[in-house]
Order: structure tokens, then sequence, then C-alpha cells
């Protein structure tokens, strides 16, 4: 509250004499000291009760009043605004009709919150008409946005413990009706529902992965989010075979094989009973442990768009190198980083630029993560003996322009994507090494000659994720005395051109997340990549056909330009998008 309002407000407390002047003027200072609203000063010294005060208050702003402290309100009108957002911005709907959607605020002079509401008025093309509600009122509707934990209790008191008895004795015994019968009893149990809901919620909820995995009394649920996994919920450990079985039943998988692991597929269409219109494709992997199967499910979000290099995080002269040497007509592009750190994601953004009509794009993938439509996608299945290697021998005979290979992992692997380099095709790949110059050393060690590296391979991109700082609670912080060294350290060697847009005179400014409940008081909102790429150069493959070293790589890629890992992220750091300490995390080794 600003100080003309506040001024106005005390004015108008003392003149209609809402509590003794000694209260309002005391409540008048803490709240011209601290810069809080008057009215809320009020209700916390429980001078006055809320619901009378809100009145008053509402009166003052000339906005109608609503008491929904005790009132319930119809789950249909909750749909009309998400919880995220009725948390953040503190307004609910409590009333609709056809053209119009009532609307309560704590604090109807939030420009934020208005402007949201106005994004969510046009959005679905309806009025809306705006009330003064009291926090109690407010949180009173809060708690009846249906929570995960309220809908498993309620499904987890319907399971019918005969139902899993059944399907845990068809299991055991009657195997003529094995498949059909306990398809049919999972389908029909209160446990499908559960599934659902894990599966909704870890959907709805942005995560990369669900952890569902049995301990000795429980069955513990964990998602994955911005790359940390965090504890969902505990189920009774006695569903443990039903969960499991539903699982395996919807991506295909042997329901009575239990003691090997299991991999597979299946898409969650979330539109059923979620007023979503929304298919994600899960990737299943099962594995024997001594208290029963863990299940890890990868969440692969097919209704989004394969992100843009751009997007992922590649930037500057990063993006320039990579963009010149995809459109090259032959010669090996590998991405490199440790599990997890988004290389195939990289990979298919580049396959997106690339795809065009007139050429032809083969890939060879374990797994397939994402469809793309005019690309030849082939799953590995190394049971058979189809293999990186064999299917690479089988594509050459495909006549392709590109190829795709989701991993390099043996020498004739290695081997077969150099010759396809070097015989007129764009190859992509993956490898395992901890950075870009690590690349070259480690094809050596895999059999390949030198020779053929430096005429085969044109950039190796090294990359790790770092967590983005939450737009929504973002605040500027003045780099210490340790971290401002740090920084400037490392921008010695940075290219003058790549850091024209930092002040590096001054004293540096960075940026924090204070937390709030749109991040769910992490600071952190989605990752990004920080990236370094190495390009090969006649001087490199100078070096390679003398005395190859990582020293002599570095000192090439240093005069070439290349911004390391840690430097990317630093710059990125210092523009707000992630934290030093981020950075440092992933970077340092």
């Amino acid at each position: 509250m600003n100080s003309k309002n506040l001024k106005k407000a005390y004015e108008y407390l003392i003149s209609n004499n809402v509590a003794p002047k000694d209260i309002i003027n005391s409540a008048f200072e803490k709240s011209e000291k601290d810069r809080l609203d008057i009215f809320n000063v009020l209700i916390d010294k429980k001078e006055v009760p809320e619901e009378d005060l809100t009145k008053i208050k509402a009166d003052f702003l000339g906005v109608p009043y609503i008491k929904l402290k005790d009132d319930s309100i119809s789950s249909q009108v909750l749909k009309e605004i998400p919880e995220k957002a009725v948390l953040f911005y503190k307004f609910v709907p409590f009333e609709k009709n056809d053209e119009t959607v009532k609307v309560a605020m704590i604090d109807p002079n939030n420009t934020e919150a208005l402007d949201a509401l106005k994004f969510i008025s046009i959005k679905h093309k309806v009025n809306t008409e705006i009330y003064l509600i009291s926090r109690s009122g407010f949180y009173n509707i809060i708690k009846q946005y249906k929570k995960i934990d309220d809908e498993l209790k309620t499904v987890l008191q319907s399971v019918d413990r005969q139902i899993i008895d059944k399907e845990e004795s068809l299991k055991k015994g009657k195997k003529k009706k094995k498949g059909k019968n306990i398809k049919k009893a999972i389908e029909e149990a209160p446990v499908s529902r559960i599934v659902d809901i894990v599966l909704t919620h870890a959907i709805e909820g942005k995560a990369s992965d669900i952890h569902i995995e049995p301990n000795e009394n429980e069955l513990r649920v964990r998602y994955r989010l911005d790359g940390v996994l965090h504890n969902s919920l505990v189920l009774p450990k006695k569903i443990t075979p039903a969960v499991t079985s539903r699982i395996k039943i919807l991506a295909d998988l042997k329901i009575d094989e239990t003691r090997k692991p299991q991999d597979g597929r299946f898409r969650f269409d979330l539109s059923k009973g979620n007023n979503l219109d929304k298919s994600v494709d899960l990737r299943v992997s099962t594995f024997p442990t001594v208290n029963g199967e863990k299940v890890v499910m990868r969440i692969l979000d097919t209704s989004s768009d394969i992100s843009t290099l751009e997007n992922l995080g590649i930037w500057r002269k990063g993006l320039q190198t990579i963009n010149d040497n995809i459109n090259k007509p032959f010669g090996i592009i590998l991405v490199t980083g440790p599990t997890g750190s988004g290389k195939s994601t990289t990979l298919y953004a580049m396959m997106k630029i690339l795809n065009k009509e007139g050429v032809n794009i083969v890939t060879l993938e374990d797994p397939v993560e994402y469809f793309m439509v005019g690309v030849n996608q082939s799953q590995i299945r190394s049971e058979i003996g189809y293999t990186f290697s064999s299917g690479l021998r089988s594509i050459l005979r495909q006549d392709p322009d590109i190829i795709m290979v989701g991993e390099i992992r043996d020498k004739e692997t290695a081997e077969l994507a150099t010759h396809a380099a070097l015989t007129g095709h764009l190859v992509l790949s993956t490898l395992h090494t901890n950075n870009a110059i690590g690349v070259i050393p480690r094809l050596i060690d895999m059999g390949v000659e030198p020779f053929l590296i430096s005429s085969s391979l044109n950039i190796a991109i090294a990359q790790r994720l770092v967590k983005k700082i939450c737009s929504y609670c973002k605040e500027e912080i003045a780099a210490s005395l340790s971290m401002e060294k740090i920084i400037r350290k490392e921008l010695e060697s940075v290219p003058d051109d790549q850091k024209k847009d930092i002040d590096i005179k001054n004293n540096f400014k960075l940026f924090h997340g204070k937390g709030c409940k749109e991040c769910k008081q992490s600071g952190f909102s989605g990752r990004i990549g920080v990236y370094e790429v190495l390009l090969m150069t006649p001087e490199l493959e100078s070096v390679m056909s003398s005395n190859i070293s990582d020293t002599e790589i570095s000192k090439e890629a240093k005069r070439q330009g290349m911004i390391t890992m840690k430097q990317d992220g630093i710059i990125k750091a210092l523009f707000g998008i992630t934290t030093i300490e981020e950075v440092l995390r992933v970077t340092e080794e």
C-alpha cells in the first residue's frame, strides 16, 4: 500500500471508529514502516473480526464484498482457473453463468493479478466480476481444490482386497485364464485409478520421470523435477503387485515375469476426466529388487514441439558454429555429456532443421524418444542381435543422406560411423566424455585412427543442464568477492565479441530465486543447457598429425575462441538465467 492510499485508509478507519484510535495508530506506524496493508495489520492484531474488517475494506475500495469462509464451491467452477494461478495471484472463482465468472480477490489493487485475470477472461471468452474476500475465505476455497493425497485416499478406501488377491492367485496358478482375467481384473480395479492419478499429477507438475519404488513397509512414489528427485506420496505396500501389473499391461510387458528387467512404452491420454486435450508417451523400465519390482517411467511429451537450438540454450558463437556445420553434406557431429544431460534432445533439434523434403534421414535409437514425421526411425533390439553396429551396416544400404546413431559405444560402431562420414553422409551421434576436447582421445581409445578422425569430425559439442531461476521470484543480488574473482578469471579468455553485453568494469550483478509457490519454494523452474563447441580446423588437424595431447588440443580450442561450458554458464548467470552455484555444480569436476 503506497503512502497516499495508506493515509486515506487511516483516515477512513478513524472516521468510522473501526477500532480504538491507539490501535489504529499502532497499525498505521507498522504499515508505514514495513509498507504493509493497514487492514491486514489490523486483522493480525485480532482487535476486529476478520470478516467485519474485510467488509469495511470493501466499502473503502468500492468493491463488492463476498463472504466465503464457510461456503463450498462446485468443482466445475473451480476448474475455471488453475490452482497454480489461484495460489500465486490470490484470486478464486466462486460462481459462473453463461457469460460471467465471479472472482474473489484478496487484493483488488494487485496489478499483476488483474492482468492475469484479464488474460484468463480473454482466453476463455468470459466476463469477470471482482469481489473482495477475506484471507480465511480464500484459504477455505483453496482447500477445496482437490489434492493428490485426497484423491488417492478416496481411491485407496475403495480398493477391494479380493481383486488384488484374485490377481495374485491368477499369477501363481491358473495359467489358462491368466492373461485375459488378470487384465480384466486390474482394469476394473480401483488400482487403475491410482495409476492414472500418479501419472496425471506427474505430467501436470512437469516431472521428467516417475519412480515407483517398493520398500520394506511401503510403496514410495517419487517425481524428478528439474533433475532432482522429490518424494511425492506413499502407498500401502499391499498394492505393489497390482500397481506394477497395471503399468505392465499398459506397456505391453509380461505380467508373470518378475525376475528379469523389462522395457516397454505406452501412450497416456490426459484428457480422460481432466478437461485437458493432451497425450504423452511414457517409456517404462521395470527392475527386480529384494522388495519387489521397481518401475521407472520417463515422460515424453509428444504434444509439445521439438525445441530449437536457441531454446535449448545454444547461442552466440556456438550456435553459429553448429549452424555452419549441420549444413555440410558430410562429416560427423558428436554431442557428448553424461546420462541425462540432454544429448538426445540436442540431436532432435538438429534433425528438426535438417528434416526437409528431398532428404533421407535414417536413425538408430535406443529408445526412440520422439517421433518425427518424415524421419525413418528405427529401434535397436540388442536381445535379437540388432545393435547400433549391425543396424548401421543396414542403414548404408538404404541410401541415406543423414544418419543419426543414438550412441557410439564400441570400436565397430565408431569405425562404421567414421567411414559413413567419409563416404558422403552426415552422421549425428553421441559419446560419453567429460568435455568436447575429450572426444578425440576417446575415439582414439576406441581404435579409430587419428587421420580418420581429423578427416571426418566436423564438430564436437559438450553439454550439461543447469536449473533456471524461477521468473516469478527472481531478484537481483550483489556478487560476493569470491564469486567476482571466479567470474573475472573465467571471462579473461572469452573473446571480446562474446562478452560485449557484459559490464566487466563495474561490480557484477547476479540473480537468484527467493522461492515462491509457483516454484514450490525452490527458486528454480525448468532447465537450460550450457555448451561448448570444438571445431575441427586445419590447425587442429595439424595437431592430430603430430603429437596428440589434451594440452595441445586445449591450446587450439583457446586459439579458435571456444567458450567452455563453465564460461557459457557464467555468462548465462550474469544475464539472470541461472545461478553461479548451479554452473559450478555441473561444470567443476
